[in-house]
């Protein structure tokens, strides 16, 4: 089964973004999504850098694809396609 982490912020006006167009996806499949805060949560071990937000795509808790910044409806939709 496919999870994906999501990495955001309070203060980030593209996590805000990309969080409508997920909510989106996420009415069409049934994906486990872990949603941690960048300023709160403990995320050294996924190794996220300075820009958000950030999306980690693992199948069999393995990471398969990992997405920085703001996408497309379209663009996550093709992603989820490659990793489904």
């Amino acid at each position: 089964m496919m999870k994906v982490i999501k990495i955001t912020a309070l203060w980030c006006s593209s996590c805000l973004i990309m969080n409508n167009r997920w909510n989106e996806i996420l009415k069409e499949r049934n994906i486990e999504t872990v949603s941690l805060d960048y300023d709160f949560d403990d995320i050294e071990k996924y190794n996220v850098g300075d820009i958000l937000p950030v999306f980690i795509f693992l199948k069999d808790d393995k990471e398969i694809k990992r997405l920085v910044g703001v996408h497309s409806v379209k663009e996550l939709k093709n992603v989820m396609g490659e990793v489904s």
